[in-house]
């Protein structure tokens, strides 16, 4: 699943592309929306809210669109071949006199009054990298259910909107906890520097083609995707299990020495 500097990427090509042109192609590819059409309006401009998508159109309407596991925008110029999948994936097409951005792969898709947008964002809580960020609220919506893993309690977008699987299990490997530590078990030092951890990370990469936790040249994660290579602070092999009710894959990472707390068994993972 996109994180949340992902989506804010996504959001600034897309307000490049289309804010203050006027759509020339309209092409929403879900039943619901078949016949509307939005051209002749104006793109205003195209709003990250966590991992949603906002893009407000004149009139008061907003296309709201989310990218969970595998959806995608690309922007492409006149001519330009079209390459983000086959054309049954297609789900939105907005195009101007220069630029066609193309969604494809997306499961949600509304059409709504701008003025409704509060329907499809409003349960979210303090946005990273979103104007509303607030690291006081964040905390107390994180500690909200002390009893709650914390790899969980990361990933709940009602509790601060942005973090995905990537910065989950490098947020807790900088905090030496794993995943699965009640987060009313984090010691009040690392409780508190948790929102703030969190913010610099998505800050941090959003203007970077390719993200790092790490800092370093020769490896840009310290657990994600590492398993079974060796910890980059103790060289312990780096473990992963799922993590959650098993409704979805939530692939987890840790170091079971730097990193405190219970944890699963491990699952058996593939050389890289």
């Amino acid at each position: 699943m996109p994180e949340g500097d992902t989506v804010w990427q996504t959001a600034r090509r897309l307000h490049t592309a289309l804010a203050g042109h006027v759509l020339t192609r309209s092409d929403l590819r879900v039943p619901k929306y078949a016949t509307a059409d939005l051209t002749g309006r104006t793109v205003l401009d195209v709003t990250p809210r966590g991992k949603h998508l906002l893009t407000r159109i004149e009139g008061g309407l907003t296309l709201h669109s989310h990218l969970r596991m595998d959806g995608s925008w690309k922007v492409y110029a006149p001519g330009e071949r079209w390459s983000g999948g086959p054309g049954h994936q297609i789900r939105v097409i907005l195009g101007t006199a220069d630029r066609t951005a193309v969604g494809y792969r997306l499961p949600v898709l509304d059409l709504l009054r701008t003025t409704d947008e509060e329907r499809a964002v409003g349960h979210l809580g303090p946005d990273l990298l979103g104007p509303d960020w607030d690291p006081d609220k964040a905390l107390a919506n994180l500690l909200g259910d002390p009893a709650r893993p914390l790899g969980e309690a990361l990933l709940d977008q009602r509790n601060l909107a942005g973090v995905g699987n990537i910065y989950k299990s490098e947020l807790c490997f900088l905090l030496r906890a794993t995943p699965w530590l009640p987060i009313g078990d984090l010691t009040a030092e690392h409780a508190a520097r948790l929102p703030a951890l969190a913010k610099k990370l998505l800050e941090a990469n959003r203007d970077r083609p390719v993200r790092s936790t790490t800092g370093r040249r020769d490896q840009n994660l310290y657990v994600y995707g590492r398993a079974p290579r060796p910890c980059l602070r103790c060289r312990t092999s780096i473990r992963t299990a799922n993590q959650g009710d098993g409704s979805r894959e939530r692939p987890t990472y840790w170091c079971p020495t730097c990193q405190q707390g219970p944890a699963p068994h491990p699952r058996p993972s593939p050389h890289p």
